[in-house]
């Protein structure tokens, strides 16, 4: 028998409505209707609250004290359980450079590990390197850099039983063209980054097939009046997305309002780039072979250098939308469909649609996040949540709603 949530607001694709009644059938997305079901059903009342699809955060590299490069399963569970207070459904574990071996054994325990895990799913790895360029390598050991190599990734998709769905390399090194053709027609997005190439050098990467670009303004060659880089092409080029991060310390948040009006706020895909360090106290923490400091919401390489963040995807969403750059329906667009779409799993996750996965968070009008639901069972609640009596009867432990 189908039960139904009810809230003031819903975010589907392209629209927002209600109040209404949303079916959740075995887990499952069901219809929306603003007549209220038959009396037999159950509801479950959210009155006051809005409902959106699950977050999807695309790059992200650990949380909790622990980091994907620490290649430990228990730890991969951590972080996904952890994903979950974030409002995050759906991840892509993310890599750094580092040498071929750690790679090797990082993938085949990911790809042997992703629907085992216990908390948010694990959609697909982000090898984030070790293809790259020097003058903007961020928080990336310079060691390991190499020119694209077809056969590192066939053995790293192989490994990881294919599940590879995005990989970031500098467009003006050898080969790239060659294997971004490649890396494309075997359905794995490229992405652009750390990189210190010109327009031209990243126009012709899109035009081979590459698609995003990696934490915009960030680890790339900046835009000049007369030598657009990197972050001109981000901007313009078609058909491409380009990644953000809204911490308000990667990016000003008039930087990212230009770039969400050049790009689009439906190509513009929020991410977090968070390390081990998200969700713990400031102190000292590791990010692949280099100590940070964590402090005043940043983390930091020894010199300075950004390494990654501590931001969580629904403080970004609320971010923007306090910054007065999106509207909370755009906000949490780029936060799950836009980046769905970015990697083609927008056929499976990062919406509210009929047939999907029921994977949604619960907000309220101010944007903080009050329960995080996976496949139609709260997986989350916020223990500072104050209930109105409608909410009494409802606990929120685990319990199936389909």
């Amino acid at each position: 028998m189908s039960k139904y949530i009810f809230a003031d607001k819903f975010f589907f694709e392209g629209k927002a409505e209600g109040p209404g009644f949303l079916e959740i059938k075995d887990g499952i997305f069901g219809n929306f209707s603003e007549e209220r079901p038959e009396k037999a059903a159950e509801i479950i009342d959210y009155a006051g609250h809005w409902i959106a699809p699950g977050l999807v955060d695309t790059h992200i590299h650990g949380f909790r004290n622990h980091d994907i490069m620490d290649n430990d399963v228990e730890g991969l569970n951590q972080i996904s359980e952890g994903l979950l207070s974030c409002g995050v459904t759906s991840f892509l574990p993310t890599t750094l450079t580092s040498s071929t071996k750690a790679l090797n054994h990082v993938v085949e325990m990911i790809g042997a590990n992703s629907t085992k895990v216990r908390g948010a799913k694990i959609k697909g790895i982000f090898l984030e390197g070790p293809f790259f360029t020097e003058k903007h390598k961020g928080a990336q050991n310079t060691r390991y850099f190499c020119d694209p190599s077809v056969d590192l990734l066939k053995v790293w998709q192989k490994l990881s039983n294919n599940s590879i769905k995005k990989i970031a390399i500098a467009p003006e090194r050898r080969g790239a063209a060659e294997f971004i053709e490649y890396a494309v027609g075997e359905e794995i997005a490229v992405a652009l980054a750390h990189s210190d190439a010109t327009f031209e050098e990243a126009k012709q990467a899109v035009e081979k097939g590459a698609s995003i670009f990696v934490h915009t303004f960030n680890g790339m060659s900046g835009l000049h009046h007369r030598e657009p880089g990197m972050a001109g092409a981000a901007m313009i080029l078609k058909d491409v997305f380009a990644e953000v991060i809204c911490d308000g310390h990667h990016v000003h948040p008039a930087a990212a309002n230009i770039l969400m009006n050049t790009r689009g706020r439906d190509s513009t895909v929020m991410v977090t780039d968070c390390m081990m360090a998200g969700g713990m106290p400031e102190g000292n923490y590791q990010l692949g072979e280099f100590p940070v400091d964590v402090r005043d919401g940043a983390a930091r390489i020894e010199g300075g250098s950004l390494a990654g963040s501590i931001l969580q995807l629904k403080d970004a969403v609320k971010n923007v939308v306090e910054w007065g750059i999106a509207t909370p329906q755009e906000a949490i667009y780029m936060a799950s469909t836009a980046p769905a779409k970015s990697v083609q799993l927008d056929h499976e996750c990062g919406k509210i649609t009929e047939g999907y996965a029921a994977d949604f968070i619960v907000l309220n009008p101010a944007l903080d996040l009050i329960a995080t639901y996976m496949d139609g069972i709260c997986r989350y609640q916020a223990k500072t949540t104050t209930r109105k009596s409608e909410f009494d009867d409802f606990s929120c432990d685990n319990e199936s709603i389909g």
